[in-house]
């Protein structure tokens, strides 16, 4: 079947707000304040958990890795409970995703958020439905940009690797997508806006609306 794998956060929706809460609990428990901002740091909360923790302690002196490490499980069940606080899908979601299955295409996740919390939030979203499979950060041993994750992500979602398209929202998506020669569509809607271009992606895509298209020009 044709088939579009989908990256989740900063790509299905914005999650940057929950991400950013979850980082500043942790700080706040340290007695730090809180060190993230929700809109300047808002790029750096689609680069994941330990990203926001480095930023966060890179403010106030040197990066205690093993202080990260201890953190990050602590930051997970902060965001575990409070995933859809401030998280939104962007416009045109459904429509698109519907659209997309009407005209016979199978429909799957690859992310790099654990599996549990994609699935999670995915059920409060109200949108798990749509996706024939779901592979998140942990559900193999390696993770994007490797392509094995969204190999399987294909072969899960009874796709054909010939007749799919990976869309998401960074470098890391346009790796794992070059990595086995399907072509990546990059939304331009995310915190770096048209600026995204320069990770010279097969397509971009300014809005839901015009995904279909875009996918029917890229894989029929």
């Amino acid at each position: 079947m044709k088939c579009v794998i989908f990256d989740l956060d900063g790509t299905l929706a914005d999650t940057s707000g929950d991400l950013i809460a979850a980082a500043n609990a942790c700080f706040r428990e340290r007695g730090l304040g809180e060190l993230l901002d929700p809109k300047a740091d808002m790029l750096t909360a689609f680069h994941g958990g330990r990203a926001m923790l480095k930023l966060g302690y890179s403010r106030i002196g040197e990066v205690d890795e093993a202080q990260i490490d201890a953190d990050f499980p602590n930051l997970l069940a902060h965001y575990r409970e409070t995933i859809d606080v401030h998280t939104r899908l962007y416009p045109g979601t459904v429509d698109a995703l519907d659209a997309l299955r009407d005209a016979g295409y199978t429909l799957g996740i690859c992310t790099n958020k654990p599996e549990a919390l994609a699935d999670l939030l995915l059920t409060k979203l109200g949108i798990r439905d749509r996706f024939a499979s779901l592979v998140g950060a942990d559900t193999l041993p390696v993770r994007k940009p490797d392509p094995v994750p969204l190999v399987a992500a294909i072969e899960r979602a009874g796709g054909d690797l010939a007749k799919t398209v990976l869309v998401g929202d960074t470098e890391t998506d346009v790796k794992t997508g070059d990595a086995v020669g399907v072509p990546v569509i990059l939304v331009s809607f995310g915190p770096e806006g048209t600026g995204i271009a320069r990770l010279t992606p097969d397509a971009l895509l300014p809005d839901f609306g015009q995904l279909r298209k875009i996918v029917e020009v890229l894989i029929g």
